[in-house]
């Protein structure tokens, strides 16, 4: 993965990593130990499951936005490279954030 010059691009990514560890390490849990062993009230764990897929939901909304904002297409035919806006794209920008 390329480092990103955006810090915020680049922390939405950290948390995208972090809460996708999360996410699977709840849901190992809630099937190899049990929800009714586990020591949280009843209910709990679908809470936490539910946040966590909400803000993993947020950070790819926010890299799939900056992603559209500053890559080229990967594309060389001439009906995709027709298509595209290029005055909005500038390689030395970092999509308008600084």
């Amino acid at each position: 993965m390329v480092a990103d010059s955006n810090s915020e691009i680049a922390w939405h990514r950290a948390q995208l990593k972090k809460h996708r560890e999360a996410l699977k390490a709840l849901e190992v849990s809630r099937f190899t130990i049990g929800e009714m062993a586990d020591a949280r009230k009843p209910g709990e764990m679908q809470k936490a499951v539910a946040e966590l897929k909400r803000k993993i939901a947020q950070s790819e909304r926010c890299i799939a936005a900056y992603e559209r904002q500053t890559r080229r297409p990967l594309t060389t035919d001439l009906q995709t490279l027709a298509n595209v806006s290029w005055g909005s794209w500038n390689a030395r920008t970092n999509g308008g954030h600084r």
